[in-house]
């Protein structure tokens, strides 16, 4: 017996790109979009007038082509080939621009810490804060009277609380 080998049947090919309409993003795409969008390729496949389009979109006709051109120029910014190797990000930047803030704060700190052992060392005393400013350097606000009056009135001697509240 002789086994008679076949081969397969030839697989039909399907031309590349032909899958390409399957992979549209449509889930990013909010439904208002996607019918300006078919509305506008109906018009250039010919299929609609621009007249027609701008009532099934309830556009006037200056509307209708003030949405053609934005989509044109969408497509021909699409089609612009990407740019080469990293691009900016503004969250990495970002992120970026923090890790140095803090890293820098860190240093400020540690050349703080070595002028203080520093002028132990060799007895100096650290030089009195500026009237008016705080260790960090910003000027001191000046309280205000309804603050302190209210401090006052908090802070005040705990016999006199009773005594109001009973009178």
């Amino acid at each position: 017996m002789t086994a008679v080998l076949s081969s397969p049947p030839p697989v039909k090919r399907v031309p590349r790109g032909a899958n390409q309409v399957k992979k549209l993003q449509l889930d990013r795409v909010s439904p208002e979009a996607r019918k300006n969008a078919a509305a506008v390729l109906e018009v250039l496949a010919g299929l609609r007038t621009p007249t027609q389009a701008a009532q099934v979109l309830g556009l006037a006709l200056p509307g209708y082509y003030n949405l053609e051109l934005r989509a044109l120029n969408g497509l021909m910014s699409s089609c612009e080939p990407p740019r080469k190797g990293r691009q900016k990000d503004a969250h990495r930047e970002l992120d970026e621009a923090r890790a140095q803030c803090k890293k820098l704060a860190a240093e400020v700190q540690r050349y703080q810490a070595l002028a203080r052992a520093t002028q132990r060392t060799i007895g100096l005393t650290a030089p009195p804060p500026t009237p008016g400013k705080t260790e960090s350097g910003r000027k001191r606000r000046k309280p205000v009277v309804r603050a302190l009056q209210a401090i006052a009135l908090i802070k005040g001697p705990p016999e006199a609380a009773p005594l109001a509240a009973a009178g």
